[in-house]
């Protein structure tokens, strides 16, 4: 599997790409008021895991810790997806999970 690129292999690879990111998604939808980050941080942990994206998972992962969310509920959450995303798709985003505890 591919790594997941970092911010600033992104910058590199697709500047236009990377500047979006930074100033559309995480500088403006991020920061609205309507959701809070951890709970933006559970809802994109679930969509990424629902779609199979599990290169981003581990950023993401760390986000929601940065978000408010411990590991405990991170784990709650992908256990909760198994029954509407899959049983393959929690235990890959679990597997990424228990990545980011080495």
């Amino acid at each position: 599997m591919a790594k997941s690129l970092t911010a600033e292999t992104l910058a590199r690879v697709a500047p236009k790409l990377a500047e979006l990111s930074r100033e559309v998604l995480f500088n403006d939808i991020w920061k609205r008021d309507a959701l809070s980050p951890r709970d933006r941080s559970l809802i994109t942990l679930a969509t990424l895991t629902a779609l199979g994206r599990v290169q981003q998972l581990p950023w993401h992962i760390d986000f929601a810790q940065q978000n408010g969310l411990s590991r405990e509920e991170i784990a709650e959450a992908f256990t909760h997806l198994a029954f509407y995303a899959g049983w393959p798709a929690a235990v890959s985003a679990l597997g990424c999970l228990d990545e980011e505890s080495r």
